[in-house]
This record gives structure tokens, C-alpha cells and sequence, in this order.
């Protein structure tokens, strides 16, 4: 559980530089789209891991 923590912490690490570099090269309208993006990435993974994708596959 630990392993699977730390390797989530580095991945939010990753994030978080790659929107202070959009913001800082004034290309903040981009972030949007990155936040959707991890966002359905988030929700296919959920879905196929949990018990809840019978539910969320109904939704599209």
C-alpha cells in the first residue's frame, strides 16, 4: 500500500509541474482541456476497476 501511495504522489508531482509550466509559458488556456482530460481518464479507470462501472458505463 505504501509502494502504491508513493508512486501516486510522484504522479500528482508530475501534474502540478506540468500546469506551473502551462501557466508560467502563458499557456493557461490549455489547462483546461488537461484537467478534462485526466478527468475521463480518472473516470475509465474507476470504472473498470470498481465495482461501480456497470453504473457509470450507463451514463455515455
Amino acid at each position: 500500500m505504501k509502494n502504491f501511495l508513493r508512486s501516486m504522489k510522484s504522479n500528482f508531482v508530475v501534474v502540478g509541474e506540468l500546469l506551473g509550466f502551462l501557466w508560467q509559458r502563458k499557456l493557461w488556456w490549455l489547462i483546461p482541456m488537461i484537467v478534462i482530460l485526466l478527468m475521463f481518464g480518472l473516470l475509465m479507470i474507476f470504472a473498470s476497476a470498481s465495482g461501480i462501472g456497470p453504473f457509470i458505463y450507463t451514463l455515455f
